[in-house]
């Protein structure tokens, strides 16, 4: 609601037209709205930490679709940085496993394969966003994610969780927790765009995996809940795929920039400016 209410309003005055089918954005609000309410539904039989290291799922996902849609090139070291990443994934569902009651919650088991749903739909939704973002508008993208959004998770709530939402109890408790996550969520949506038009989805993706630092340590020092030993080695694992993920970036910048030095110099000493596309 918040989306539709300030980006709609930034539409209606500026009338701009629109470009893309109104089904697209359908579409893609549905996926979007069922990725989140799977991630969220998981919390009740899982560990945040397993939420959100299996989030990484989403990467070879991406990698996938943009690859036959979008026609994205992806060289031998970006696939084993990704490769390592998705062994850090199996090592948590085995450390579920390996846990039982103790990691979080009723059936680690069955939420941690929720969360896998959930970020395939992810992968679709923010690479369907990142077609979006390149070849339409960025305020009109957000204003229909956010009324169709709207739309469906209000039926999806009437419908299939009418029964949790009567037995809560609207508290303070309640309230200021759930306005902080519609506020947070509503950045992260209008931030969204601008990561994936100047980034693209598949190092969006990845980046959001630093977010587990967060939540073992909130786990550990907040919560002080234990966490099996086979987190850490699947944390570990999963910070040197996104090393080296990020390493082979580093090198193809290197390397665009020794090509532009040498067209830039001239064979008697003398430099004179490129354009390079």
């Amino acid at each position: 609601m918040l989306l539709a209410i300030v980006y709609g309003g930034i539409m209606l005055y500026r009338r701009p037209t629109i470009k893309a089918k109104w089904y697209h954005y359908f579409l893609l609000a549905l996926v979007d709205v069922e990725g989140n309410f799977l991630v969220v539904k998981a919390n009740q039989y899982t560990s945040i930490t397993s939420v959100m290291l299996l989030d990484c799922w989403a990467i070879p996902c991406v990698l996938v679709l943009t690859w036959l849609f979008l026609k994205t090139k992806y060289r031998l070291m970006k696939i084993s940085g990704v490769v390592i990443c998705i062994v850090g994934v199996v090592m948590v569902v085995f450390s579920d496993v390996h846990a039982g009651s103790q990691a979080g919650g009723s059936n680690p088991v069955k939420g941690d394969f929720l969360v896998i749903a959930g970020a395939t739909l992810y992968a679709v939704s923010n690479t369907s966003e990142e077609f979006l973002v390149k070849n339409a508008n960025t305020v009109e993208l957000m204003t229909f994610m956010g009324f169709f959004g709207a739309i469906i998770s209000a039926i999806q709530i009437g419908i299939l969780e009418r029964g949790e939402l009567r037995s809560i109890h609207w508290s303070a408790d309640v309230v200021f927790p759930f306005l902080r996550v519609a506020v947070t969520m509503f950045f992260f949506y209008s931030l969204l765009p601008v990561l994936l038009k100047t980034n693209g989805s598949t190092t969006f993706t990845l980046s959001l995996l630093t977010s587990d630092m967060w939540a073992v340590s909130i786990r550990i020092f907040a919560y002080h809940e234990k966490v099996d030993w086979l987190y850490y080695l699947a944390f570990a694992t999963t910070a040197i795929g996104l090393i080296i993920y990020s390493m082979k970036e580093k090198d193809e910048e290197e390397q665009r920039d020794e090509q532009r030095k040498l067209l830039l110099d001239e064979e008697d000493g003398e430099t004179f400016r490129v354009s390079l596309i």
